[in-house]
């Protein structure tokens, strides 16, 4: 489906990816761990087209993205939810929402998506005209995420959505992830809450300083000892 091969990012004189080769199908989730700065947000910002490339290829269904612009390769399909969720403050919740949907034309779909995204965040629908700003930590992620599915993605990518938030809404965000998934979604997951992105995972990949070094069914990473002793804070 979304298929990332030998990909390179330079920032200046660093060389922030070297030679990435990762492989999302249909309906997985594949999750990407390691330290901050291991670039994994790297990767999700090349695919989008956020960050210029200095080498590899970015192919969706076969078709070639790695040069469109970020506005076109939303058109296909695929959406991130940015670290530090990065909604709009001085806007309402159904503003937010309703600029999701920027690249649609069709009315009666965006207001069923609406629907469907409060029915899915209750929370969002009490507080559909409270300006963006004011939502706790929680509910920010929860409109970052609705935002994002306004546009219906194929593929939804997400940065780091269990930064900053309290324990219990860590729990809550990686059962939206999971009722995600559930619904047929195809999700692209950074995040260094090991332990949880590796539980959901189908697949997972280990980024260090740029590279892949270890990659696996996020059931067998999860079991392996130098992830556990790296990643898990369980030494063996």
């Amino acid at each position: 489906m979304l298929k990332v091969s030998d990909l390179h990012v330079h920032y200046g004189g660093i060389n922030a990816l070297r030679g990435i080769d990762i492989t999302i199908e249909e309906n997985q989730i594949v999750t990407l761990i390691g330290a901050n700065g291991a670039g994994k947000s790297s990767t999700l910002r090349a695919i989008m087209g956020l960050v210029e490339k200095s080498q590899g290829k970015i192919e969706y269904n076969g078709e070639d993205l790695t040069n469109l612009p970020t506005k076109d390769i939303v058109k296909k399909g695929i959406v991130m939810v940015p670290e530090g969720r990065r909604v709009f403050a001085d806007l309402t919740v159904e503003e937010n929402l309703i600029l999701g949907a920027y690249t649609r034309k069709d009315s009666n779909g965006i207001r069923s998506e609406m629907k469907r995204v409060y029915e899915m965040f209750p929370r969002l629908k009490e507080r559909s005209w409270q300006k963006a700003g004011t939502l706790s930590g929680g509910e920010q992620q929860m409109l970052a995420v609705g935002r994002a599915l306004m546009i219906q993605p194929k593929v939804l990518m997400m940065d780091e959505p269990s930064l900053g938030l309290a324990p219990l809404l860590v729990k809550d965000i990686f059962e939206i992830i999971s009722m995600l998934h559930s619904q047929g979604n195809t999700i692209l997951l950074v995040e260094q809450n090991a332990k949880k992105a590796l539980e959901i995972a189908d697949y997972a990949y280990v980024l260090e300083t740029g590279e892949l070094v270890l990659e696996g069914l996020g059931s067998d990473l999860l079991k392996d000892s130098k992830v556990q002793e790296a990643y898990l804070g369980e030494a063996k």
